[in-house]
């Protein structure tokens, strides 16, 4: 029978429930469980899709296609599991089911109510994501901050999950935070009273609260916080901030918080078998010190660095997996003009996927001072098309573009793929998800993989051009993967360059911190070459 742990938060908002839910899924991985993962988001938008990065973060692509919340990548990263699109719920998608259902005649002419139509509906897509994979434990992170409006029908469904399944399969952990008042020169619980106070007043009483601080709380502190909000003294966790979020599962570990879990909701495991040998040796790895490695993320959200979470953790991974430590730079393509000096410092470039015209000849700019100077470069969807635009106008094709930014363009070397051309939609209508592709022999992608057909995770309507194709590979460009039709092409490399790969897929989101992607393993490896050399 599937165990659930729900996390809430009170406080503040981004106060770090994702990354706390991952960590507790970490430390019950390591007892042997097979654990899952449900995020819950209370916006009425169906998916993540048209959500703007600036507000929300990247929109993480799960291996069936959903456009999901970035806590899902954690999950997946920290988990190093892949999760079923089902695995985000929304307001928007329960009551589109509700609605879909009310149209059909399916409620027999029953008023439909928040209460029981709603909540069940909540109930029946947690139920429907258990049954996918026959989980022993399933995480559920509640998005936003208890007292919020539209938390409140999750809350109450998740409170009937409760009863339902009864008091030792489903515990509830609240996430709070501790501030520090410099002109008091204490830590104050206030916030954390006031906030279990609010979760208890929906019906729901904490069964742990893990209590977020700037620096570790004391045990006099942690009893403090036990005794006025009703909970045991074990139960009290501190989870202060950490240099990585990779050493979170190591402090709640020493917190006990595993052991906690399996005797509050009776796992059969043994607490003491518990093995994070190998996650530790990763924090480790992030640690080093030097050698420095230095590279840029030229995009338009650099602003946010959560838009571009995946990548980052890809490249921290990457630098773990060759014993070098990662200085991440961000600039902005959004300029007149690069900073050639800006540029000079830099021992890889990476150019990110995106939409819109905003800030491309930026990262044009970018692709020209790594081919002029031999900067290792890698490209990922739009980054790639910046890729193949920049070739083609150094090679005769004058003004080449893609037609998302220049319909009228003599040389449209990145075009809408045919079928998108017919839809009017935003939503949910680009390619998604995993689909394979065929490598070609003796390439450098083919060399980096060592395989002839890998699956990859895609976000895009815009593919390279196939009326181009012929012309850009008698020019010299290299086209190293394709689909196993040969009709669309994945990847491209140049074969003069010490590292110019360009993929329309999104390898960052199959990177874990035990597993870096060999992509992201090869370029770093590149940039800290070219370092050396430099």
């Amino acid at each position: 029978m599937t165990k659930y742990i729900i996390i809430t938060g009170g406080v503040v908002s981004s106060i770090g429930k994702g990354i706390t839910s991952a960590s507790i899924g970490r430390i019950l991985r390591s007892y042997g469980l097979k654990v899952g993962a449900i995020k819950i988001d209370p916006y009425l938008n169906w998916d993540s899709g048209t959500l703007n990065p600036y507000q929300h973060g990247e929109v993480f692509v799960t291996h069936d296609g959903m456009e999901s919340d970035l806590d899902l990548g954690h999950y997946e990263r920290f988990l190093d599991v892949e999760l079923p699109g089902v695995s985000n719920i929304t307001t928007g998608k329960v009551y589109q089911s509700v609605i879909d259902k009310e149209r059909k005649g399916e409620f027999l002419g029953a008023c439909v109510q928040i209460i029981p139509h709603i909540t069940d509906e909540i109930k029946s897509l947690i139920r429907k994501t258990a049954e996918i994979n026959d989980y022993d434990i399933i995480l559920i992170e509640l998005g936003g901050t208890v007292g919020d409006i539209e938390s409140q029908p999750f809350l109450e469904a998740l409170r009937q999950l409760r009863n339902e399944e009864g008091h030792d399969n489903v515990m509830f952990v609240h996430v709070t935070f501790i501030p520090y008042l410099n002109a008091a020169g204490e830590f104050k619980t206030k916030p954390t009273q006031h906030s279990t106070k609010e979760l208890r007043s929906t019906g729901i009483n904490p069964d742990m609260i893990v209590c977020r601080s700037q620096d570790p709380i004391d045990d006099a502190l942690k009893r403090k916080i036990a005794h006025f909000c009703d909970v045991d003294p074990t139960a009290v966790v501190n989870a202060p901030d950490a240099s990585s979020i990779y050493e979170v599962p190591l402090t709640l570990d020493k917190e006990n918080v595993g052991k906690f879990i399996a005797e509050r909701i009776k796992l059969d495991v043994d607490v003491e078998s518990a093995d994070l040998d190998q996650w530790k040796s990763i924090v480790k790895s992030l640690q080093k010190q030097d050698p420095v490695v230095t590279i840029a993320i030229i995009g338009k959200y650099v602003e946010l660095e959560d838009s571009y979470i995946s990548i980052r953790e890809a490249l921290l991974h990457a630098a773990a997996k060759i014993g070098v430590k990662l200085n991440l730079e961000y600039i902005s393509s959004d300029v007149d003009n690069l900073d050639e000096n800006e540029l000079k410092e830099l021992d890889g470039i990476l150019i990110p996927g995106g939409f819109g015209e905003r800030g491309v000849e930026g990262k044009l700019d970018a692709v020209e001072y790594a081919i002029q100077n031999n900067v290792p470069i890698f490209g990922i969807c739009l980054g790639m098309h910046s890729m193949v635009i920049q070739f083609a106008r150094r090679n005769s094709m004058d003004n080449a573009n893609s037609t998302e930014f220049d319909l009228d363009t003599m040389y449209p070397v990145i075009d809408l793929m045919e079928k998108q051309k017919e839809i009017k939609q935003m939503g949910g209508t680009m390619r998604l998800g995993s689909y394979d592709c065929k490598l070609i022999k003796n390439t450098k992608a083919h060399n980096l993989y060592k395989q002839d057909l890998v699956k990859e995770r895609h976000r895009h309507r815009y593919e390279l051009n196939n009326d181009f194709r012929e012309e850009l590979q008698n020019k010299g460009l290299i086209i190293s993967g394709t689909s196993p039709d040969d009709f669309l092409v994945e990847m491209v490399e140049l074969e003069d360059h010490p590292w110019f790969v360009g993929c329309q897929f999104h390898p960052e989101f199959k990177s874990r911190p035990n597993n870096a992607h060999p992509l992201f393993v090869s370029f770093m490896d590149a940039a800290y070459n070219f370092s050396k050399n430099k």
